[in-house]
């Protein structure tokens, strides 16, 4: 028997509890995993709070991120024992995920974990590293570098957007951050942040096109803040997409992209294939400050992420929260 959290329905009624659960349970796959590690999500509060739109079926195990060793495999590039790690593929959604003190799933979901970080700091990255780091590719892609100008970040007490400061500022970028959260503005400063913006500064003007203030974005909450990112992008710049806390609708006219040039490259994680994976931890082994990155951590258990998960749709937490599952 092993621990994990369940998220089961009734009729209209969701209920997510600890609960001990038989290893013949487990779904299909042809590696076992015997996690250590999880993380706590913003996908995953929506997950174990409200079940759907991120929950396929039921019951469900949420968890989109796992770490841990190999117990068992029928997969030629895994061996027992081996240090693994997975993201995304619709784990905790249509499959059971990472909260839990064991898994399967296919083989190629798994990556090996970067043998310069521990368990705890692969989940403590995470699918909010991933992100990041992608954004930040995407970024360098566009042709932006230090010397283009400052680069905005939106929802930056959150874990994508907190990982985005710390790289593009170990990068060599200066880094605008922007949260409704005042009480952050020194943890921002300590991640790097070179100035930090109210969301206000990004509400709506009517206009198709505003001065130019970035020379890059990186949006995590989408809608109207997006919008008046876009519109003061300067030309040839890039803005990189990955999130839609705040709205999935989109109010802009083509203005920025026919008049400025401007790039806005969607970003996504959980379905990006593995060598994109691969070059991007990669790097996240290579440019992540270990100091920094702690700083962003807290750590918590599976029992905790029920009471957690509110408080994370609220924007009561900051950083990122990494589960033992033992």
């Amino acid at each position: 028997m092993f621990k994990a959290l369940m998220i089961t329905r009734d009729a209209d009624t969701l209920t997510t509890r600890l609960e001990e659960v038989d290893p013949d349970a487990l779904p299909e796959g042809d590696v076992t995993v015997a996690v250590d590690h999880s993380s706590l999500n913003y996908k995953d509060a929506l997950a174990i709070t409200r079940g759907a739109p991120v929950v396929r079926q039921f019951p469900m195990v949420p968890g989109i991120d796992l770490a841990g060793r190999v117990s068992a495999s029928d997969d030629p590039l895994y061996r027992v024992g081996d240090r693994v790690m997975a993201t995304g593929w619709g784990l905790g959604e249509n499959h059971w995920g990472g909260l839990s003190q064991m898994a399967r799933m296919p083989g190629r979901w798994l990556l090996p974990q970067p043998a310069g970080l521990s368990s705890r700091q692969v989940m403590g990255i995470g699918t909010a590293g991933l992100t990041a780091m992608l954004c930040v590719m995407s970024l360098e892609e566009g042709g932006l570098t230090p010397a283009s100008g400052p680069v905005i970040v939106t929802g930056a007490g959150g874990g994508v957007g907190g990982m985005a400061i710390m790289l593009l500022v170990r990068l060599g970028f200066q880094v605008v951050a922007v949260t409704g959260r005042p009480q952050l503005h020194a943890y921002l400063t300590r991640l790097g942040a070179s100035e930090i913006l109210p969301r206000e500064a990004l509400a709506p003007t009517g206009r198709p096109l505003d001065r130019v203030r970035w020379a890059g974005g990186i949006d995590v909450v989408g809608g109207t803040a997006l919008a008046s990112m876009c519109a003061s992008i300067q030309y040839g710049g890039t803005v990189a997409a990955c999130g839609l806390a705040a709205d999935m609708a989109l109010p802009l006219t083509v203005a920025p992209f026919i008049l400025r040039n401007v790039r806005l490259q969607g970003i996504d994680s959980v379905m990006c294939p593995r060598p994109r994976r691969m070059a991007a931890w990669a790097r996240l082994e290579r440019d992540i400050d270990p100091t920094l990155l702690e700083s962003m951590l807290h750590d918590v258990t599976l029992a905790d992420a029920i009471g957690l998960a509110p408080r994370i749709l609220a924007g009561h937490v900051r950083g990122r929260a990494v589960v033992n599952v033992a």
